[in-house]
């Protein structure tokens, strides 16, 4: 039973770090509607993976 208490989050969290791993460069970034910034995405984008080493893919 404990077992299921530490499994239960990351059934949770899986989604969510597929979803972000899925873009490694500029052009899945524009084909997912993104563009490519570096630092932070500005409000209202919001990050949806990552361009490059310093560059992150955000989407309005």
């Amino acid at each position: 039973m404990k077992i299921l208490l530490l499994l239960f989050p990351l059934l949770l969290l899986f989604p969510l770090v597929q979803g972000a791993a899925e873009i490694k460069n500029a052009a899945a970034c524009r084909k997912r509607g993104g563009f490519c910034t570096y630092g932070r995405c500005n409000f209202p984008a919001r990050h949806i993976g990552r361009c490059g080493s310093y560059s992150v893919c955000c989407k309005r």
